[in-house]
């Protein structure tokens, strides 16, 4: 084709996009709406680069999604029914609780975030048509409720700042809770920012209770959580998945990290391998230009496309029956600031899991509404995909909007901050393929009927049966659960009863060690699991557990070296040598066993130094160290060193071995104190430093002598006058600095204000 033919094609394309465009952004609210959606000659969808910035009802605002072919979203409820939702959950009668932030970025300052005017709401769909038609105020008075979990008629609450957990129930049955019970406790406040908060409160297959950031995860029992330490941090932010076989997956938004943490349980601490999924998975694919992106022009495609995921939260695995089984087991994970939702295949390659998006250059669900915000996701018992929409402006914490920031302006440009109090929830249906009428009834049906669940096609009714006879304490129907678990055909169901068994205290050795035996690898591995908690109290379960040193699954090994790595007697660690010496090319095995042993020199090394250390410093940097692994490791690492996963960008600058982590301290208060923007020392990162400013001089001074005292760093610790005689001397600063700003103060002025 010679020049004059291609300007040619391309006027006639340019053309038939311009034409599309006037027609869809034409009578953006009156008349007969027009789809932003935007495509080209040829029907495929284009990216809109002006989509219109106003509030869509809800009605228009399902015009704008694209989907695959067959997947359609249906609308289960919308404001006024619900404002600004952030998490849903069913309690066993089908009942939906969804927990709303209302008072999120009223504003761009954020202006009233902290009032106690948040809500739990009920809802309700009465005639089964799928759309919920009552809501009641479950809970109201909350601040920012962010953690939300039945256990039989109750429900536990979490709310932003807090540690305590709660169990509310309606003894009235009026749609309200009467009854409020402090399960956990936990006095210390957090004084992170809202966007570093913990997350999560899952009941795992295990029976155990996890959740983000913290180094807890929690057992029920008698009424009570129990917390149980994590031998690391469990990292994570927003959102947290678990598939049929228990294995958990987090994200972090703030280390811009799509998933992580997945091939082990958090237990054993935090594992990621670096081809766990490539550079390309870390593109989305938006339909429309979101310039409202933290990051900045450096997270914009010359489309103004986010190019890296960076709002990434919500995640879950598919787990229903009601949408095409080739859905089954994925990954979904909410975009909000790209208006998208993806779906990744979970490639298990004998015990290494890798991540691929399921389209080229797409994405699962993308929207060209620019209030579309999906923050959380959830398999329903109707067997559908749910989308939990805030639909919200501004998505973005105000310590990220303020003044000087890029966001502010991108914000108040589009009139974003006029966009709130509205709020959606969806349901991906299929087409030929019909939700599940059937209410359940869980809360009202015997232990034998709660049995036969555990062999349910779709994984909410199985959870839920399970959770209910564990908190019921359900001996009575053990008989029923050893023949499931020793009979049927259907490996999940088997799983679910020797899991149920095990938390009832029920688990028999005959059984426990025949499933050591068994044929499908998924219950050997299950069973290796189990067996952690029983060798604590059964001398015959090791022996038994020696005979797997050579399982023909890497995957089984790998769950065996994790069972027996606690396990301190000689047999066990002989073992465990084995495992490692016999199989150096399991590689999910050796990368753990390498990571776990060199935290260990880690330590001792930094024992050794502590020990050198006035008990005053020790205690500082000791304090340091729990704030950093819980908070600051999420961007700059564990080990200092910065995150790179699938990737070449780092969130956030390397500690280890930075001249201005060891030189003057001066800086460094600074920076947390009011946070830090733009390039350091010549190099863009993709987020900013939030200022941690509300905490107090002791909170800083612990972190910096932390960082200052480990990585290989030795510099002298911080002392808490040093952080207040800054702050005093910066009062008023009410934006972020930069290097250069910092770079041009006189380190040994820190009386100058400025």
């Amino acid at each position: 084709m010679n020049t004059r033919k291609l300007l040619l094609a391309a006027s006639l394309i340019a053309v038939s996009i311009l034409v599309i465009t006037c027609k869809n952004l034409r009578n953006g609210r009156s008349g007969h709406y027009q789809s932003q959606i935007l495509r080209d000659a040829a029907g495929n969808v284009i990216v809109n680069p002006h989509p219109a910035n106003t509030y869509l009802s809800p009605q228009e605002s399902m015009q704008n999604f694209v989907l695959p072919k067959g997947y359609h979203m249906q609308l289960v409820a919308s404001e006024p029914m619900i404002s600004k939702p952030v998490a849903i959950v069913w309690d066993g009668n089908g009942a939906m609780y969804v927990a709303e932030m209302n008072t999120y970025m009223e504003d761009v300052d954020g202006t009233g975030e902290s009032n106690r005017t948040c809500k739990i709401k009920k809802l309700e769909d009465t005639n089964g048509d799928g759309v919920m038609d009552k809501a009641t105020v479950f809970i109201d008075s909350l601040l920012l409720p962010r953690m939300i979990m039945t256990l039989d008629d109750r429900l536990l609450v979490n709310e932003t700042y807090s540690n305590n957990i709660y169990s509310y129930r309606d003894t009235k049955g009026t749609g309200h809770a009467d009854e409020k019970k402090l399960v956990y406790r936990n006095d210390v406040v957090s004084t992170a920012n809202l966007e570093h908060q913990k997350s999560g409160l899952v009941w795992n297959i295990d029976n155990r209770i996890y959740v983000t950031y913290d180094d807890l995860r929690y057992k029920y029992a008698n009424g009570k959580l129990d917390a149980e330490k994590l031998h690391e941090n469990a990292g994570g932010q927003w959102g947290l998945a678990t598939d049929d076989y228990g294995r958990i997956f987090y994200s972090v938004a703030g280390a811009e990290n799509p998933a992580s943490n997945f091939h082990q349980n958090p237990f054993y601490g935090r594992l990621d391998i670096k081809d766990q999924f490539n550079e390309f998975f870390q593109e989305p694919w938006p339909i429309i230009a979101t310039p409202d992106v933290q990051g900045g022009v450096k997270r914009l495609r010359p489309d103004s496309t986010l190019n890296h995921f960076t709002g990434c939260n919500g995640q879950s695995i598919y787990r229903g029956d009601k949408l095409p089984a080739d859905l089954k087991g994925d990954y979904i994970l909410c975009e909000p600031v790209g208006r998208l939702v993806r779906r990744a295949k979970v490639i298990d390659n004998d015990g290494k899991i890798t991540l691929e998006n399921a389209y080229y250059k797409k994405e699962f669900i993308a929207s060209a509404d620019v209030n579309f915000r999906p923050v959380n996701s959830a398999t329903g018992p109707d067997g559908c995909l749910y989308i939990v929409d805030m639909y919200n402006g501004i998505i973005q914490e105000s310590n990220w909007t303020k003044e000087g920031s890029y966001l502010r302006p991108q914000i108040l440009r589009k009139g974003l901050e006029k966009h709130t109090g509205r709020g959606r929830i969806y349901r991906v249906v299929y087409d030929g393929i019909k939700p599940l009428k059937t209410r359940p009834n869980m809360l009202n049906e015997p232990g034998s009927a709660l049995v036969k669940y555990l062999s349910h096609p779709n994984g909410w009714w199985r959870d839920n049966a399970q959770k209910l006879l564990v908190i019921r304490g359900e001996r009575s129907v053990v008989p029923a659960l050893n023949q499931l678990a020793a009979n049927s055909q259907n490996t999940i169901a088997r799983i679910h009863a020797l899991w149920t068994l095990n938390g009832l205290n029920s688990l028999s050795d005959d059984l426990l060690f025949a499933s050591l035996k068994d044929k499908d690898t998924h219950l050997r591995k299950t069973a290796v699991w189990i067996a952690e908690d029983r060798m604590r109290i059964d001398k015959a379960v090791l022996p038994q557990l020696a005979l797997l040193k050579d399982d023909p699954s890497a995957d089984v090994r790998f769950q065996l070296s994790l069972t027996l790595r606690y396990n301190e007697t000689v047999e066990a660690q002989d073992l465990e040598k084995y495992l490692i010496q016999h199989y150096p090319n399991d590689q999910v095995m050796i990368a753990s066993n390498t990571k776990y042993t060199d935290a260990i020199i880690a330590k001792k090394k930094r024992d050794e130094a502590e020990r050198l250390l006035k008990e005053t410093d020790r205690l500082l940097v000791n304090n340091g160290a729990i704030i950093f692994k819980t908070l600051c490791a999420t961007c700059h690492g564990l080990d200092g060193k910065g995150i790179a996963i699938g990737g070449k960008e780092m969130p956030a600058p390397p500690l280890a071995g930075a001249p201005d982590v060891n030189g003057s301290p001066e800086k460094l208060v600074r920076i947390l104190l009011h946070g830090l923007t733009g390039p350091v020392n010549g190099k863009v990162y993709a987020d900013v430093m939030p200022a941690l400013g509300a905490n107090s001089d002791k909170y800083i001074a612990s972190v910096l002598s932390y960082i200052r005292n480990d990585f290989g760093n030795k510099a002298k610790t911080v002392t808490v006058e040093e952080v207040k005689k800054i702050r005093e001397a910066t009062i008023g600063r009410t934006k972020s600095w930069t290097i250069d700003e910092l770079n041009a103060l006189n380190p040994s002025a820190p009386n100058i204000k400025k």
